[in-house]
């Protein structure tokens, strides 16, 4: 990355990558953050939730412009191919570039949000910027529960206008944003009446290689879900044969469409060379459904012991299945305000057998406030009808436009100046930190950028290299532009 423009952001995007920084588990990236700050010799503090403000005066000449806040999130998507030997808690990211993307090799990437974060702090460490009175907030755990933007304490932050740089797409500047909560259903397996399948033949089996995303940006990209894939697949078997549940270990984090779902599952010794006919057929046809989407898509089985194994209790695997193929997934409808923007989302997030219990996660989202709990109570009333015991959390609120927004204006102003186009202003649907800012500081006028992101959550996560020379230049002109107080 040495080579790279702008240089200095791109020195410290390299630092960030050296400090583990899994969600909730940021200690180190706090401490890496408060010693930057206090190494540069600027007012630095950690509030009691972990996030980190480090404040840097006006440039001779510009002491009395407004307060402009930086913010973005420390914390990252801890994902990785299940072929790669790597510690997030521990392991440095290695990144390589390829063309013009900034790739990692078979990790997340940690562009979201660690770009933002390198901006800030070559914001922070330059001396031949102009600007007036900055400060750069890094919050915490954005990306499982907004909890660093949440237990910010009203006063922590003091500015008039607010740049969030957690965008993916350079030439976009965000200005609204949804809100959403997650659902989580359990249902019950006494191990007291699970069986053996010792005369039974016992078989892994997989849906993987899927492109998965963000499970906001990416929800109307037609991209598969594993879990319901892998639901589907076990549905149809069941109607077919005496097929029967042992384990079941499908997606992961709930804001990113899953990739991956695994089941081990058992039949009689008479259907084990259908089990494999049918699971080739129903590649096939998945393949053809999502020929654009997903080429890389691979369903599969291969065998294992018997030995030792139990099953799930029949009804009730039966009764959850049902229930899950059943569940709603991806989009519930569109903006009636908006052109092409998704209203109302969710995702089936996971599926993981825990001990006795299947614990399935979700997230529902939506820019309509009614329609967020509404689309809670579709997904839990499936779940419910299947045996769960469901809750529903208290989420997170949306981000309403403003349409008189001076930070907006100045930021397109800028863009137009530098770019000779109009940047396309749009509502995302998506979680911003900015929707719970809007609550603790509702003087505040904010806008959302950043340089282009591809696959994020995901392994395949990358970043457009040129983009970030341009929102870096976009950024520095905006702050040269703050008007007076």
């Amino acid at each position: 990355m040495s080579q790279l423009q702008p240089q200095i952001v791109f020195d410290c995007f390299a630092q960030v990558n050296k400090v583990p920084r899994p969600s909730k588990r940021e200690e180190k990236m706090i401490e890496f953050l408060r010693n930057f700050g206090v190494q540069l010799g600027l007012a630095t503090r950690v509030d009691e939730t972990g996030n980190v403000i480090i404040c840097k005066p006006a440039t001779a000449g510009y002491e009395n412009r407004k307060t402009v806040i930086l913010q973005s999130h420390m914390d990252m998507v801890c994902e990785k191919n299940k072929d790669v030997d790597f510690d997030f808690d521990h392991d440095a990211i290695q990144t390589y570039v390829d063309g013009e993307w900034l790739k990692a090799k078979g990790t997340t990437l940690g562009a979201d949000d660690g770009i933002g974060v390198a901006m800030q702090m070559a914001v922070l460490q330059s001396d031949s910027i102009e600007h007036g009175p900055i400060e750069c907030v890094f919050t915490r755990d954005e990306e499982t529960g907004l909890t660093g933007a949440e237990g910010m304490q009203p006063g922590f932050m003091s500015g008039d206008y607010l740049i969030n740089l957690d965008s993916e797409d350079e030439g976009e500047m965000f200005v609204s944003c949804a809100g959403g909560v997650r659902t989580e259903g359990r249902f019950a397996f006494p191990l007291s009446e699970w069986k053996p399948v010792s005369d039974y033949f016992v078989a892994n089996v997989f849906v993987k290689g899927l492109t998965g995303g963000h499970s906001g940006d990416d929800i109307n990209k037609n991209r598969a879900n594993a879990n319901k894939l892998l639901v589907r697949l076990l549905c149809e078997e069941m109607e077919k044969t005496d097929l029967r549940l042992i384990d079941i270990q499908a997606g992961g984090l709930h804001n990113a469409i899953p990739r991956e779902a695994h089941a081990v599952v058992a039949v009689p010794m008479a259907y084990k060379e259908q089990l494999r006919v049918d699971i080739n057929v129903f590649a096939a046809n998945v393949r053809d459904e999502f020929s654009v989407t997903e080429p890389d898509v691979i369903v599969d089985m291969d065998s294992t012991t018997a030995e030792g194994r139990l099953a799930l209790p029949q009804e009730k695997v039966v009764r959850m299945l049902k229930c899950l193929l059943a569940v709603h997934n991806g989009v519930f409808a569109m903006s009636q305000d908006m052109e092409g923007l998704v209203e109302t989302s969710s995702n089936l997030a996971s599926i993981h057998l825990e001990g006795e219990e299947v614990v399935v996660n979700s997230s529902q989202r939506s820019s309509m406030p009614s329609n967020i709990p509404n689309m809670a109570r579709i997904v839990r009333c499936a779940l419910e009808l299947g045996g769960a015991r469901c809750v529903t959390n208290e989420g997170y609120p949306g981000w309403k436009m403003n349409p008189k927004s001076e930070i907006v204006n100045i930021a397109r102003e800028s863009y137009v100046r530098l770019f000779g186009k109009e940047p396309k202003v749009k509502a995302i649907h998506a979680g911003l930190e900015c929707g719970l800012f809007s609550e603790k500081y509702p003087h505040l006028d904010m806008v959302s950028f950043g340089p282009t992101l591809r696959g994020v959550h995901s392994p395949d996560e990358k970043l457009l290299i040129p983009t970030v020379q341009m929102v870096w230049n976009h950024l520095l002109d905006i702050l040269k532009n703050i008007p007076q107080k």
